[in-house]
C-alpha cells in the first residue's frame, strides 16, 4: 500500500511535494478490498434500498432485522479484533464499507451510530472484560450500540456536560443524573456510549444498559430528514451503573470522545461520497429518459454542466477519503497488535491525521449539499416529490453538515490543529512560511521549470500549498495566542487547506492512473484535474485575499496581494467544454462510474 519511507506527519502535505505512488487511491483497492465492496453494495441493493421508504415510517424492528444481516456479513465487524469475533481489517475496509451504505441514509446512520460510534470506545478503551462482554455481540447485533456525546444545553461545547456521576458508599455504582441528547438508534439499542461528570468535574465515559434501574429514553425525535434513524434523549434519573462499566479513565473521558469523533468524521466523508454517487447516478438515469423541446435533458449545456459538476466534486472528495485512509493504514500497519498498548498506538496513529478527518468532513458533505442541490434542480418539480429519489436524500444530507462536530467548528480545529502542532514544534510550518516571507519579494518565488503532463496544474497546486502556509504564518504573526478569536481567519485558512488537499489529492491519483493505463484512456480524468484546479485557485485566491485585508494594511497590504496575484497568476482553461465532455462520458457509463 503505502511504504515505510512515505510517512508523513499530520499537516505535512502542505509542507513538501508528493509523488503519485506516494498516495494511496482507489485503483489500488486489494481483492479483499473489492470483494468487501461488491459484497456491501449487494447488500444494500438487494435488502436496504428496497425498504428505504418503510424504514423511513419508524418501522424499527426493520432496522434491526438489517442491522442483524449485515452482521452475517461481517459488515458490523470490520474494526472489532478477531479475538473478540470481528474481522480487525484495515481502515480503508471500513471506509469501503461507510461509502457503500452511504446512500441508504437513515439507516447508514444506524449502522454507524451501532458499528462506527457505538463499537470503537470499547474497541480502544475498554477492558478485557468489556470487550469480552459486548464486541462479539455487536459484531452480530445480538446487542445494538449508541453514543451520546451532547445534552440540551451544551451543543459543540461537549465538555460542558451537566449530567453527574456520584459513586455510591459501596464502591460497587456510579449513580448517574441528566439528560443526554440526539442519541441515534435509542428507540432500539441494548447498550449506550454515553458521559458524565464524576463528582461534577471529571468526564468520564460509561457503558449503560437498557435495563439498569432510571435509565429510560424519551419520545421520538420529529426531524427533518434520515427520518428513520431513531433519536431520543436519554433520561438518567438516579441511574445505577456499576463502576466496571467506565470506559477509559475517570476523568479521561475527552479522549474517549475526542478520538472516537475523529473516526466519525473519517467515517463520514466516506457515506458522503457514497451517497453522492448514488444521487448522480438517479440524476443521470432521469435526464437520459426526459425530453423537453424534442432533446433529451442531459444534452442541453447547463445540464451537461450541473452532471459534470457533480461528478467531478464527487471523485475529488473520494480521492482526499482513500489518500487518507491510506495514510492511516500506513502507520497502523507499523503497529504491534499484541502488545498491550496496541489501541493507544492505533488511535495515535488516527489522532495524526485528525486535521485531515476533520476536513475530509467538512469537504465531503458540503459536497454532498451540492450534489443532492443539483440532483433535485435537474428533475425539476419531480425532485420536489416524494414519489422520487431526491426528496429523501435532500432532507437527509443536510444534517452531515451538523453530525460529529459541525462543519464551523472543524473549519476552526483543522487550522488551529496545523498550528498547533507546529507550535509544539512537530511541524516544521513557521520555519517555512519564514522562508518564503524572505523569497517573497525575488523575481523567482513562484517559479517552476517542471514540465510534463498537467504542468499548469503541478505549479497551481505548489503556489496553493505556500499561500496556505504563508496565511498561516501571517495569522500566527498577528494574532499569536489570540488567533483562536479569528474565526473568520481560522475557517478561511481552512478552506484554502482543503482546496490544497482536494487539489493536490486528485491530481496525484489521475497521474498514478495515466502510469497504469495510459493517457488516452485517461483523457477525462485529466479534464476533470483541468476544470477542478482552475476553479479550486481561484477559491485559494478569493480567500487568501479576504486573510491579507483582515491581517494587513497600506503598503503591507498591497505588497502582499501582489505577490498572491504572482502566484495565482494561469491561463483560464475552457471549463465550458471541458465539463462538456465529461458530462458526456458520464451520461454514457449510465451514472457515477468513475
Amino acid at each position: 500500500m503505502v511504504t515505510e519511507t512515505t510517512y508523513t506527519k499530520g499537516g505535512e502535505f502542505l509542507l513538501r511535494e508528493f509523488t503519485p505512488h506516494e498516495i494511496f487511491t482507489p485503483e489500488d483497492f486489494t481483492e479483499t478490498h473489492r470483494m468487501i465492496a461488491k459484497t456491501t453494495e449487494d447488500f444494500v441493493n438487494g435488502e436496504v434500498m428496497p425498504h428505504v421508504h418503510e424504514i423511513d415510517e419508524m418501522k424499527h424492528e426493520l432496522n434491526v432485522a438489517l442491522l442483524r444481516k449485515a452482521g452475517e456479513l461481517g459488515l458490523n465487524a470490520i474494526d472489532i479484533p478477531e479475538e473478540y469475533g470481528g474481522l480487525g481489517l484495515d481502515k480503508t475496509s471500513s471506509m469501503i464499507v461507510a461509502e457503500k451504505i452511504g446512500p441508504t441514509g437513515a439507516w447508514a446512520v444506524s449502522h454507524g451510530a451501532h458499528a462506527g460510534i457505538g463499537t470503537l470506545p470499547i474497541v480502544y478503551f475498554g477492558t478485557p472484560e468489556q470487550k469480552a462482554k459486548y464486541l462479539p455481540k455487536f459484531a452480530t447485533a445480538e446487542l445494538i450500540s449508541s453514543y451520546s456525546l451532547s445534552e440540551p444545553g451544551s451543543g459543540s461545547d461537549a465538555l460542558s456536560a451537566k449530567t453527574t456521576a456520584r459513586l455510591t458508599e459501596d464502591g460497587k455504582y456510579y449513580i448517574l443524573n441528566g439528560t443526554k441528547m440526539w442519541l441515534s438508534n435509542a428507540g432500539f439499542a441494548d447498550v449506550y456510549i454515553t458521559f458524565a461528570q464524576v463528582d461534577g468535574d471529571k468526564f468520564t465515559a460509561f457503558i449503560i444498559e437498557k435495563g439498569y434501574p432510571g435509565v429510560s429514553t424519551a419520545a421520538e425525535e420529529k426531524k427533518m430528514g434520515i427520518k428513520g434513524s431513531s433519536t431520543r434523549q436519554l433520561l438518567l434519573d438516579n441511574a445505577r451503573v456499576p463502576v466496571e462499566n467506565v470506559v477509559g479513565e475517570i476523568g479521561k473521558g475527552h479522549l474517549v470522545a475526542f478520538n472516537i469523533l475523529n473516526i466519525g468524521r473519517f467515517k463520514l466523508g466516506a457515506f458522503a461520497v457514497g451517497a453522492s454517487k448514488h444521487v448522480i447516478t438517479e440524476a443521470v438515469k432521469y435526464a437520459d429518459q426526459r425530453k423537453q423541446f424534442g432533446k433529451k435533458l442531459h444534452e442541453f449545456p447547463l445540464i451537461k454542466h450541473k452532471i459534470a459538476e457533480m461528478a467531478i466534486r464527487t471523485f475529488v472528495g473520494e480521492s482526499m477519503v482513500y489518500r487518507t485512509a491510506g495514510m492511516i493504514d500506513a502507520l497502523v500497519g507499523s503497529v504491534d497488535t499484541s502488545a498491550p498498548n496496541a489501541s493507544k498506538m492505533i488511535l495515535k496513529s488516527i489522532e495524526e491525521y485528525a486535521a485531515e478527518c476533520g476536513m475530509l468532513k467538512v469537504y465531503c458533505s458540503e459536497i454532498l449539499d451540492y450534489v443532492v442541490d443539483e440532483g433535485v434542480q435537474i428533475l425539476g418539480g419531480y425532485g420536489y416529490s416524494e414519489e422520487y429519489p431526491m426528496a429523501r436524500a435532500y432532507r437527509d444530507a443536510r444534517i452531515n453538515r451538523i453530525f460529529e462536530g459541525t462543519n464551523e467548528i472543524n473549519r476552526l480545529l483543522a487550522s488551529g490543529m496545523v498550528l498547533k502542532r507546529a507550535t509544539k514544534g512537530e511541524l516544521n510550518l513557521f520555519g517555512y512560511a519564514k522562508q518564503l516571507f524572505d523569497e517573497l519579494m525575488t523575481p523567482s518565488f513562484d517559479a517552476n521549470g517542471e514540465g510534463g503532463l498537467l504542468a499548469d496544474e503541478k505549479k497551481l497546486v505548489t503556489n496553493a500549498k505556500k499561500i496556505t502556509v504563508l496565511m498561516l504564518g501571517a495569522a500566527a504573526q498577528k494574532y499569536m495566542m489570540a488567533i483562536q478569536d479569528e474565526q473568520e481567519v481560522l475557517a478561511a485558512i481552512t478552506d484554502m487547506m482543503m482546496e490544497t488537499y482536494a487539489m493536490e489529492s486528485v491530481m496525484l491519483r489521475v497521474l498514478k492512473r495515466v502510469e497504469k493505463q495510459g493517457e488516452a484512456a485517461s483523457q477525462t480524468y485529466l479534464d476533470l484535474v483541468k476544470v477542478f484546479v482552475n476553479d479550486a485557485i481561484g477559491r485559494v485566491a478569493n480567500h487568501a485575499t479576504n486573510v491579507l485585508a483582515a491581517i494587513a494594511e497600506g503598503d503591507a497590504l498591497r505588497t502582499q496581494l501582489a505577490a498572491l496575484r504572482r502566484l495565482t497568476k494561469h491561463t483560464p482553461t475552457n471549463t465550458f467544454v471541458l465539463r462538456r465532455s465529461i458530462s458526456d462520458n458520464v451520461v454514457e457509463m449510465g451514472g457515477y462510474k468513475l
